[in-house]
């Protein structure tokens, strides 16, 4: 049966077994190499009252958000996009 793709949809290489990380989304259970990792950052404040505390020369603190999602997730969500055959060969980028 042909491949889809040549690393299989992982970046395991040929490690054996990679241990199993949850989808933020839906819960599901997946491989940490094939999970798609987003790093957003976060503020706790609000965005319009950061705007004027940062004029008045306050810093505000951002924090890295790490969300792990499954790639039907990803897809339907907007993180990454369904390629055509031809651009399966090039590397992904994360929008």
């Amino acid at each position: 049966m042909p491949k889809k793709r040549k690393n299989r949809g992982r970046s395991k290489g040929d490690k054996g077994r990679s241990r199993l990380v949850q989808c933020d989304c839906c819960g599901r259970w997946i491989p940490e190499d094939k999970a798609i990792v987003v790093t957003r950052m976060y503020s706790p404040v609000d965005p319009q009252l950061a705007r004027e505390l940062e004029k008045k020369g306050a810093i505000i603190m951002r924090y890295p958000m790490q969300k792990v999602y499954c790639v039907s997730c990803a897809i339907f969500h907007g993180v990454v996009r369904v390629r055509a055959r031809e651009e399966r060969k090039k590397p992904q980028q994360i929008i």
